[in-house]
């Protein structure tokens, strides 16, 4: 024989009751609430009964003793054991699914054969770029396989039965809630229903200054309600007389989020909202997409005519800068230095690395490097002469 909880036997069930994770299932034709055995234990765990006061010792100081308590409480009916009883799929269904799984890939083969057998060649090399970008996420993602759908995850169904062994046990056994105590928001709640449609009742009876201030109130209420009604027709009239002045051009919308489903305020926002879907906005939309294809080359579309000449101004450059460094060496270029200087430059000109130099260009320069010669001669001996 089994006597009555105790008052903390049923605070410690009330708080297990609401604090401890549950779910809903059916048992024996009856929607019931369960609960795992080791989240109740943790849950007390956690509670206050777990913690020392001063003068008195922990209720719950190791699991141990929070299965035993559970165990006292079973004892008494807050709940009882349960077992899981898996619903296992008849051989019949399992055959016919398997059926019509066969029958529906030969169909889809037979049509992608008819499909294949028809198409052009343009359909053909359109199948093969599908096909490299299907490679290329294939390799991203090594788990998606082509071709076939993705199952979707599926929770094996099961049932709730009564167990032989009333017995409370730490690990995933589940346990069903017999005792269903009244929450204080449901009790207050309900309290709060009552006063006000006995209020309600008792109208006739209120003071004069609040029926009239009721009265008003009312009145406000059905001409907001009636005005966002008045709204919603207008703003779709003026959207289909704007929509039919402009052939479906311009789409504009007051008040967009009114009938939206968003809060109140932002049922408000924005005031208008229009969109332009014409000629040109379709033109600007290729052009943005040609730009993002296509990137910029605008420093390898140069001319061959302009990198030579930045490469003459980068020579020229240095050498000036090498002349003006030193004064002296300007006078110590040697004639293969030159040569080769003008020979470049003749390069450079007619655009080509090597040419063939004709009999007057070649006697052009050496009377050139004879006159520089000779000039180079008469600097050398004026210095020599006046220091004599």
């Amino acid at each position: 024989e089994v006597g009555e909880p105790f008052k903390e036997e049923k605070a410690v069930a009330k708080y297990l009751r609401f604090n401890c994770p549950t779910k809903s299932t059916n048992m024996m034709g009856h929607r019931v609430d369960y609960f795992i055995a080791s989240k109740a234990v943790d849950c007390l765990l956690d509670s206050k009964w777990a913690k020392a006061k001063k003068g008195e010792e922990a209720l719950f100081t190791t699991r141990e003793s929070v299965v035993d308590y559970c165990n006292r409480l079973l004892k008494k009916q807050f709940f009882h054991r349960a077992l899981k009883v898996m619903k296992m799929k008849p051989d019949k269904d399992t055959k016919k699914e398997k059926e019509k799984g066969k029958a529906e890939s030969g169909k889809e083969e037979e049509k992608k054969s008819k499909r294949e057998s028809g198409k052009d060649e343009k359909t053909k090399k359109e199948k093969e770029k599908e096909k490299k970008k299907d490679g290329e996420k294939e390799e991203s993602k090594k788990d998606d396989t082509p071709g076939t759908p993705k199952k979707k995850e599926t929770k094996r169904k099961f049932k709730l039965e009564p167990h032989e062994d009333q017995v409370f046990l730490d690990g995933n056994e589940v346990y069903v809630w017999i005792y269903d105590p009244v929450h204080f928001k449901t009790f207050a709640m309900g309290l709060v229903l009552v006063i006000a449609v006995i209020a309600a009742t008792l109208f006739p009876l209120w003071p004069a200054e609040m029926r009239v201030g009721v009265y008003y109130l009312s009145v406000g209420a059905g001409c907001f309600v009636a005005s966002i009604l008045l709204l919603a027709v207008a703003r779709c009239i003026l959207f289909l007389i704007i929509w039919l002045i402009t052939g479906g051009r311009h789409h504009f919308w007051f008040l967009p989020n009114l009938t939206a489903d968003v809060g109140f305020i932002d049922s408000f926002r924005p005031l208008y909202t229009h969109e332009y879907k014409g000629p040109k906005a379709d033109l600007k939309k290729e052009e943005k997409s040609e730009s993002k294809k296509q990137p910029k080359y605008d420093s390898e579309e140069k001319s061959d005519s302009e990198k030579k000449e930045e490469e003459d101004g980068k020579t020229e450059a240095t050498r000036n800068s090498g002349t003006e460094g030193s004064g002296g060496e300007r006078h110590s270029d040697t004639d293969s230095d030159r040569r080769e200087d003008d020979r470049s430059q003749h390069s450079s000109g007619n655009g080509n690395d090597f040419e063939m130099i004709t009999k007057e260009e070649l006697e052009q320069q050496t009377d050139e490097e004879d006159c520089e010669e000779e000039e180079e001669e008469d600097a050398e001996s004026r210095p020599s002469h006046e220091k004599s």
